[in-house]
């Protein structure tokens, strides 16, 4: 009872320390350390001691004075564009399991989501005093000088995108490979006359995608001006207004395929085929990119192409925690590509008539 009163007591006056627990447990300062951080050799019943008086005290480490003496990471940043991609959030998903192995608290920014400037973010993580960022860019004012502001608060490393010019550490999959493979599924069922959805021109993962369609064209003597063209946002609204635009036109031009740059856009047209009663793929055939989950449990399900999300989020916050412990060594430059997958299903048949 006297020693529960005396934590009450501490407790109101001030926070207790490590001082406080060597004191109470009548052991050195350094027995204590070797105790909570586990780094060095300490006698069955001294342990006991410092333990009981953690207990006692109620004491907590303070995680700012160990982040300091271990360099490891206390809070690192995630900028995503927004959550209602499942593929963002997967990405998400795999940051805050590396993070947790590490007990590092994640905090997230998505821009787009509330409105805000990529530079809002800068200025705000500049004054959080982050251990480091992992940065998927979107195309809505991702340019090279809020990259390198970033850079300039800690260690960055880029997931799933690129940014020409800004030479950190990333994560991507090989969208070029997997862009390529799913377009040449549509060509094989006879297709020529394709609408392709493309994501902003400003990202790198667009250009990558658009040269793997041309590549598969190009198997198929297809010239690369024969294919109709348009410019989404990576929502599924995008692929409604696609939708609306092309298959308006005379039925001698209008495509009989779309080739997503993403799922949400794909789901997008199958929202507007549906609405306008146009059968997939009896009438119109669509694929996508990313494998989400309503990929297959849509009717027909979509072919799509399967990006590892969440292993890309963890890799890419491992290699975070692998730049803030070595902060004193040499900072590694490499880029990690996964490879993609081409999960083929219902939505590709040949185009009518043909």
């Amino acid at each position: 009872m006297t020693k529960y009163k005396g934590r009450l007591e501490m407790s109101e006056q001030r926070r207790p320390t490590m001082k406080d627990v060597a004191r109470h447990a009548n052991v050195s300062l350094s027995t204590v350390s070797y105790v909570l951080n586990d780094s060095g050799p300490v006698g069955h019943a001294r342990r006991s001691r410092v333990l009981d008086a953690v207990r006692v005290l109620g004491y907590t480490p303070n995680e700012s004075a160990r982040r300091l003496r271990t360099k490891r990471a206390a809070t690192v940043g995630l900028m995503l564009p927004d959550l209602r991609n499942q593929f963002f959030a997967l990405i998400a998903e795999g940051v805050e399991a590396a993070a947790a192995n590490q007990e590092t608290l994640v905090v997230l920014c998505a821009p787009e989501a509330v409105g805000k400037t990529p530079e809002h973010y800068v200025r705000l993580l500049r004054s959080q005093s982050l251990d480091g960022l992992v940065y998927l860019p979107s195309g809505d004012g991702m340019t090279l000088n809020t990259a390198l502001a970033l850079a300039e608060a800690g260690p960055v490393v880029m997931v799933d995108e690129l940014i020409r010019g800004f030479d950190v550490p990333s994560v991507v999959a090989d969208s070029r490979g997997g862009a390529r493979q799913i377009a040449e599924h549509v060509f094989s069922h006879g297709h020529r006359r394709v609408a392709i959805v493309e994501g902003p021109e400003s990202l790198w993962t667009s250009e990558q995608r658009l040269s793997g369609y041309r590549e598969a064209m190009a198997r198929f003597g297809i010239a690369p001006s024969e294919a109709l063209y348009f410019t989404g946002d990576h929502q599924e609204e995008s692929g409604i207004r696609a939708a609306a635009e092309l298959l308006k036109l005379p039925e001698s031009e209008r495509p009989t395929a779309f080739i997503c740059v993403n799922d949400l856009m794909a789901l997008g047209i199958y929202r507007y085929c549906r609405d306008a009663g146009l059968r997939i793929p009896a009438d119109i055939s669509v694929v996508g990119f990313d494998d989400i989950s309503a990929a297959s449990l849509v009717a027909p399900a979509l072919s799509t192409v399967r990006q590892p999300a969440r292993e890309m989020g963890y890799m890419a916050a491992e290699q975070l925690f692998h730049i803030i412990d070595q902060s004193d060594g040499p900072e590694e430059q490499r880029m990690v590509t996964l490879p993609t997958e081409v999960v083929l299903r219902e939505s590709v048949a040949p185009p009518p008539g043909g």
